[in-house]
């Protein structure tokens, strides 16, 4: 049908409706927006540092915010993460906050293993998002994200160079997470002190190899600001709650007795560029590096000790169902195995049992005969004395008799003359 005659159809007796603007698929950048909007986000941060560098009062300075919370002491027996999610509001975006602290980290004599909480705290979020992921039914959308998307690294003000702690901690968290490195309490060391500090800082992780979080320099917008302020690493900074009124206006900043350092005075300290780089400028670059770099590494390495793989030994597709019957195949050729040593292990047992009773039966017949020996002797000796006091007895009461008759025989011989006597007495007389 040719589109004069569609146009003719359409305009008899239809109505039109003017378009109300821009008609394409170029709206759906707004779209995006619309819904990322709609459902929130969310960003999480790891305060790793001794206790008493001030990382609770930096995190209320950075969100402008008074967080709940007990401060920590130095008798912690070992370290413990302790974790508050907070939600925010600015303008028109919600922001779901959780804030991770290491209570305890440094504070102990033997700080060999202070750095393995972390490591398994971090893991464990890692672990729970792989759990989500391979439900059956998955509600990622709604799912609270909890794996770490930077983590501030507090150093002491020391001025001279990083401790060991600080080191090896780095070295086992720089694959796993975004590492931001600050020198905190900044105005604790003079400005040279500070400028050496941090080229020592900078010189002591490249040569002990520990990868920190970069600023990413591939997009043109933010290419230029970020790559200046790669070159401020590690950030000098200064929190602080309170609010002095410098000149016509009240500022956040210390006071000291020999003066007053403002925390948003970039020629004091670096917590603005932190709060540029953190929240304004790379936030969703900290999460999608999480997700893309970071937990897809855990991810591969996980399911690689699971027995998953992309390939085969042929350097072939290897599907998820082939790798699950495989791995389906192993285990039950190890079930049987195991099933099958059991079994021995339990005939095995069965024998040596059978071993231990019969030669428990053997000593306790060998020990009734002994008894029932040793029962027959004491019972014929019993019986050998028995006769022999039966023998006694007769022989005593065979005396006995005799014994009375004697006596018997003896008194009627003495009666009989007695009798005879009184006889010749009466016939003398």
């Amino acid at each position: 049908m040719a589109a004069t005659d569609i146009a003719r159809q359409a305009g008899e007796g239809c109505r039109t409706v003017p378009l109300a603007g821009h008609v394409g698929f170029d709206s759906l950048p707004d779209q995006l927006v619309n819904q990322s909007i709609s459902q929130g986000f969310c960003f999480n941060i790891l305060c790793v540092g001794e206790t008493g560098l001030g990382k609770s009062t930096l995190m209320d300075t950075l969100f402008n915010t008074k967080f709940e919370g007990e401060p920590a002491t130095h008798t912690q027996p070992g370290v413990q993460l302790q974790s508050n999610t907070y939600d925010l509001q600015e303008s028109n975006v919600g922001l779901k906050l959780t804030i991770v602290s290491t209570v305890g980290f440094g504070d102990q004599i033997n700080k060999e293993d202070s750095y393995k909480p972390i490591v398994e705290f971090i893991d464990a979020q890692f672990e729970a998002y792989l759990q989500e992921e391979l439900k059956i039914r998955r509600l990622l959308h709604n799912y609270h994200d909890s794996r770490i998307h930077a983590c501030l690294y507090f150093i002491a003000p020391t001025g001279h160079s990083l401790k060991s702690l600080d080191l090896v901690t780095m070295k086992k968290l720089d694959s796993k997470v975004n590492i931001i490195p600050i020198i905190a309490k900044s105005d604790a060391i003079s400005k040279s002190e500070l400028t050496k500090f941090k080229i020592k800082i900078t010189s002591e992780l490249v040569s002990n190899g520990v990868q920190i979080y970069q600023f990413p320099t591939d997009d043109e917008l933010v290419a230029e600001i970020n790559g200046t302020m790669n070159a401020h690493l590690p950030f000098a900074v200064i929190g602080s709650t309170e609010e002095l009124k410098i000149g016509n206006k009240m500022v956040k900043a210390r006071q000291y007795p020999w003066g007053t350092v403002q925390v948003e005075n970039e020629a004091h300290c670096d917590f603005v560029k932190l709060r540029e780089m953190l929240i304004r400028v790379n936030m969703e670059d900290l999460r999608e590096q999480t997700h893309s770099r970071h937990y897809e590494l855990y991810r591969r390495c996980k399911l690689e000790e699971m027995g998953f793989k992309d390939t085969d030994p042929d350097s072939k597709p290897f599907s998820l169902q082939e790798t699950y019957e495989a791995k389906r195949n192993e285990f039950l050729g190890e079930l049987q195995k195991k099933e099958e040593e059991m079994r021995q292990m339990f005939v095995q047992r069965v024998k040596e049992k059978e071993a231990e009773l019969k030669e428990a039966e053997k000593e306790l017949h060998e020990k009734f005969d002994r008894l029932k020996k040793l029962h027959q002797d004491e019972k014929k000796k019993l019986e050998d004395k028995k006769k022999s006091l039966d023998d006694e007895v007769s022989a005593f009461k065979q005396r006995k008799t005799a014994a009375e008759l004697l006596q018997s025989q003896g008194s009627q011989a003495g009666g009989s003359q007695t009798l005879k006597r009184d006889k010749e007495k009466k016939n003398f007389f």
